[in-house]
């Protein structure tokens, strides 16, 4: 079967960088063009222009983060049935799933449409670009549907061992969305409408050749149009799944909101310093979060199959992955804070420079923690105990949020690298604690059969 791969038998190193480097891959260049793309706004639009999609970004990737939170809480059930063989059940939840997405992104579509300039003034948009940030949000929302569907199918995939199809769809939708902003927006000079509706046509191409991918080359996640149709049971149990991971996606997002009031405060420098760093942070936090995510289709695939030891050989193999990769991390932003502050600011820009280069300089040494903690986040999802990844996202993201604003006058930049660290320690001591005394109990237990390492 084209692209599918079980992961319950064969090396898992291998299957696990196998998996996660087109998912890397994806990521980074998904973050590369979201940078040229704020580049040729602020260039040939104008600087409200580029503040205005600034503003609408965390509004955006809030709602985004939700419905992909809601896709990967089914890829893990998708994967459980796949990793058993139980394929009459694996095309029951995508059929469920696709009935689901369907009601609610439209009704997603629709709300926001109607409240994205209310939701906007709630969050202190200035007058002068709120019209423009309204404009662009309300079209992002239109285009819902093809987000979700594009999550949804990207998710199936994944769910059976496929990482590197929804990887050229990602390619080929980016690409096109940065032609046709190069042309319109840089050659023909339309405004910032038309880069909404750019980022809303890549992403409807983007989940239509996803959908006739999966009918044409992998026919267990392909379900007829009249036979979709959703499982009461199996929506309640997406629904448990998906949406306790959605609002676990959520938390962050939200955090940097409540942040970015802090951020506000503390003058132009630091402004544009942490905007910078932000960034940077992102590319350096890709590889774990996307380790995590091969960790979580492994366990999810290796627990519907009843392998429990070789569940507990992957969850050693992904930590030690992440604990390698954060100690590379660290060294390398070490190197080359100074040079890429001046990528974004200009070598004029010294007090910018000077304090991005300190916050990247202390944050370089905790890269580590959300490694660790992201590995145990993928390990819990494939194992379905989405709660638990709930309960630890959001008590780190509330004494980040808390850590900034009590040492943000006395700190400055380093206040943010101070809370991450604080928050990322607990989430590592809550989830380190429940996996001891909880889970491992559990998979101890063995499933009554001997594995042999391939």
């Amino acid at each position: 079967m084209a692209g599918t791969v079980k992961m319950t038998e064969g090396k898992i190193t291998g299957q696990l960088l196998a998996y996660a480097l087109p998912l890397i891959a994806g990521n980074v260049f998904q973050l590369t063009y979201n940078v040229a793309d704020s580049v040729i706004v602020g260039r040939f639009i104008g600087t409200e222009t580029l503040a205005a999609v600034g503003t609408a970004g965390p509004v955006m990737n809030l709602f985004i983060l939700g419905i992909s939170g809601v896709s990967m809480g089914a890829s893990v059930i998708m994967s459980r049935f796949f990793g058993a063989g139980r394929e009459e059940l694996l095309k029951k939840e995508m059929a469920t799933v696709s009935v689901f997405g369907l009601y609610f992104s439209v009704l997603l579509a629709l709300a926001g449409a109607v409240g994205a300039k209310a939701l906007l003034r709630l969050l202190q948009v200035p007058e002068e670009i709120l019209s423009l940030a309204a404009g662009y949000l309300r079209l992002i929302f239109i285009g819902m549907p093809f987000t979700y569907f594009y999550n949804a199918y990207s998710s199936a995939l994944k769910s059976v061992g496929d990482s590197r199809t929804p990887l050229y769809f990602l390619v080929i939708s980016t690409v096109l969305n940065a032609g046709l902003d190069l042309v319109l927006i840089g050659g023909l000079r339309f405004g910032i409408v038309c880069s909404a509706l750019t980022t809303v046509f890549a992403q409807a191409v983007s989940a239509v050749c996803c959908a006739v991918y999966v009918k044409r080359r992998v026919p267990v996640l392909y379900v007829p149009f009249q036979e979709l149709r959703a499982d009461r049971a199996l929506l309640g149990e997406t629904l448990r799944y998906g949406g306790v991971t959605a609002l676990q996606q959520a938390c962050q997002p939200i955090g940097n909101l409540l942040i970015q009031g802090a951020v506000n405060g503390m003058g132009v420098n630091i402004m544009a310093a942490f905007n910078a760093v932000t960034k940077i942070d992102d590319y350096a936090l890709v590889p774990e979060r996307n380790i995590s995510n091969a960790m979580t289709t492994f366990i999810a695939q290796n627990a519907g199959a009843g392998k429990k030891s070789r569940i507990r050989r992957g969850f050693a193999a992904g930590m030690g992955m992440e604990g390698v990769y954060g100690v590379l991390a660290c060294g390398v932003v070490l190197l080359i804070r100074r040079p890429v502050m001046e990528l974004f600011v200009g070598r004029a820009e010294t007090a910018v420079i000077a304090e991005g280069a300190g916050y990247l300089g202390l944050m370089a040494f905790f890269y580590i923690l959300p490694g660790l903690t992201n590995g145990i986040q993928g390990f819990y999802r494939g194992m379905g105990w989405m709660k638990m990844t709930l309960a630890a996202t959001a008590l780190q993201t509330s004494l980040r949020v808390l850590f900034v604003y009590l040492l943000s006058g006395w700190l400055g930049i380093r206040s943010f690298v101070v809370s991450c660290a604080v928050g990322w320690c607990a989430m590592l001591v809550m989830e380190g604690l429940h996996y001891q005394f909880v889970m491992k109990k559990g998979l101890k237990a063995g499933d009554g059969r001997k594995e042999e390492m391939r």
